[in-house]
């Protein structure tokens, strides 16, 4: 017959206790996202009661459209042009791309909808020409990995609206979706465009492309090697 077990005294229970409300304690700074205090869960939080939305929904202020109507012509020409784009990507013309801006074109993917200028903020990408240039270099080099055989991109364009067009300048807004393949493994990009384009002798020309990913803060087994 087996001894009956006793009972730890209150002190040695309190011990016990003491390093898990410690441990408690140190995690609760590590907490980025809580939801309400005091509040009953509904919802998502239901589920997850560490989950919350970071802003309320409708914080952003909504699109501009073009406050003169465009014509259908205009809007054709646009839309080709962005298709044209697209095209060169994904066909790995991209001289032929980069001869897409101005002189003085920006190529630009801010790490968040909310940025407002690259100066004062990190960017996945802010390249010039230049830039543009070197990364070309670099991508058509026989000995980049990233370019091996099995590697593509296919991009969708959709969605194409005129934020605004007035003179030679039109804003233009587009939805975007990329699948890029790597040998047997298929990555999703997805986002908006918006361009500023400019007219010029030799058409349409970017003179700021801003490139705004959908999952941008997801993790990726390894880094955008061209343009999305």
């Amino acid at each position: 017959m087996s001894a009956p077990r006793k009972t730890p005294p209150k002190a040695a229970q309190a011990r016990v206790r003491a390093p898990r409300r410690k441990i408690s304690e140190r995690l609760a700074p590590d907490v980025v996202i809580e939801g309400a205090v005091g509040r009953r869960r509904t919802g998502a939080q239901a589920v997850a009661p560490d989950h919350s939305p970071r802003a309320p929904a409708g914080s952003r202020p909504a699109p501009v459209l073009a406050t003169l109507p465009a014509s259908a012509d205009l809007l054709r020409e646009v839309e080709q042009f962005l298709y044209r784009q697209a095209e060169l990507l994904d066909g790995k013309h991209w001289q032929a791309w980069i001869d897409l801006f101005t002189d003085d074109g920006m190529y630009w993917m801010p790490v968040s909808q909310d940025q407002t200028d690259w100066l004062s903020w990190p960017s996945i990408f802010i390249e010039d020409k230049p830039l543009m240039t070197i990364r070309l270099g670099r991508v058509t080099h026989p000995n980049a990995w990233s370019q091996a055989p099995l590697w593509a991109t296919n991009h969708l364009v959709s969605h194409v609206t005129l934020e605004s067009h007035g003179g030679d300048t039109l804003v233009v807004r587009s939805r975007f979706h990329m699948m890029e393949l790597r040998r047997d493994t298929i990555r999703h990009f997805g986002g908006s465009y918006r361009h500023t384009l400019v007219r010029t002798p030799a058409g349409l020309r970017i003179r700021q492309q801003r490139v705004d990913l959908f999952n941008a803060q997801a993790p990726f087994d390894y880094v955008l090697q061209v343009w999305v």
